[in-house]
């Protein structure tokens, strides 16, 4: 059973207040926070100005079966460098986030949620791929611990969405491959339930709530922020804004076995743009080459492809009503998750949160 009392002061608190040697008051558990991040520069919202350093960085991508040394390039051929830090600022949110999904998304960028007022989500249908952006200045990610894959109890974020998330969540979508996989890694709330290693691509989470991307001890972690999550899959599909050189001639080998040994299948994979802002990118006939240039061209700098397969991979958005949120598929065609991650789920998968 996943751990869905979450209502206590420390869990919002460490997300929302940045404070050194804060403590949480009830003023703390009444509404999440938003962070407004400026491009290198503090901006003032309302009495609340808090700088926080965010280093990024990266590693090219290589064969699943082979493991990079840290700090050294993989087969997408260089090496990652850091990035400068940028300032995180934090700000109340007064409204409940509004979800809506467009009918038929065009190319152009569709907003789909708003968190305090503002754009926070937006979601775009290029060619055969869906994509879908975050804005982690008023959203952020989560890392939830499937029944089966860790299993286990006490989760912050269990096998689905829990209660303290049904009135915060904008979207949800798959993890990466089974955790028995050689190229995986997991970790979260301080327990590892598969190793990490060194070289490979990760997801990122910080007790502060911003999420980074590049490859583990070659980029990420920042220095000095605690870890509060780390999901691993492959190595990086997309580094510095280059796709892995191995996604044209090492589709099996390096980007995992397919349903029926194509190509171009169900795959999804989770990119960082250069202004932090993440994007999931997914679609139903899709080889890594294909998803990695649809990521590039919305921006992503570093990626991680996710699962693959139909039967593993959906994303969806979650429209607010007074019962309870409901699940909007977005990947057309796309088989879908039993209960839509608002029951119990087997694997590992993200929610996005409003801060």
């Amino acid at each position: 059973m996943a751990n869905d009392s979450h209502t206590s002061c420390r869990p919002l608190c460490r997300r929302s207040t940045f404070v050194p040697g804060h403590r949480c008051s009830p003023r703390d558990n009444l509404r999440p926070q938003t962070r407004l991040a400026a491009a290198g520069r503090p901006v003032a919202v309302g009495a609340v100005a808090i700088l926080l350093a965010a280093a990024v960085g990266g590693c090219g991508g290589q064969s699943s079966a082979a493991a990079s040394s840290a700090g050294t390039g993989g087969a997408g051929g260089h090496t990652s460098a850091r990035v400068s830090s940028a300032p995180v600022i934090t700000a109340p949110v007064l409204t409940a986030p509004v979800v809506k999904a467009p009918r038929r998304p065009g190319r152009a960028w569709t907003p789909v949620a708003r968190v305090g007022g503002r754009s926070a989500a937006w979601i775009a249908q290029r060619s055969s791929v869906t994509l879908l952006r975050f804005d982690q200045r008023l959203a952020h990610l989560a890392l939830h611990a499937g029944s089966r894959e860790p299993g286990g109890q006490g989760w912050t974020y269990g096998d689905r969405i829990g209660t303290s998330e049904v009135h915060q969540v904008l979207a949800a979508f798959n993890g990466g491959f089974k955790l028995s996989h050689s190229s995986v890694g997991f970790m979260a709330d301080g327990r590892v339930a598969v190793p990490l290693a060194a070289g490979l691509g990760s997801i990122v989470t910080y007790q502060n709530g911003m999420t980074q991307i590049g490859a583990w001890h070659a980029g990420v972690p920042a220095a000095g922020l605690k870890v509060v999550s780390v999901l691993q899959n492959l190595h990086l599909l997309v580094d510095r804004g280059v796709a892995a050189l191995t996604v044209e001639n090492c589709v099996l080998a390096c980007w995992g076995a397919t349903v029926g040994g194509g190509s171009e299948v169900a795959r999804t994979a989770l990119g960082i743009r250069g202004d932090g802002q993440l994007v999931w990118a997914a679609g139903e006939h899709l080889s890594p080459a294909m998803i990695a240039q649809a990521l590039i061209g919305a921006g992503a700098v570093r990626a991680v492809q996710l699962d693959i397969n139909p039967y593993w991979i959906a994303g969806y958005l979650y429209s607010h009503h007074p019962g309870g949120p409901t699940a909007v598929p977005v990947v057309p065609g796309q088989f879908g998750i039993p209960g839509r991650y608002l029951a119990p789920h087997g694997r590992d998968f993200f929610t996005i949160l409003a801060n």
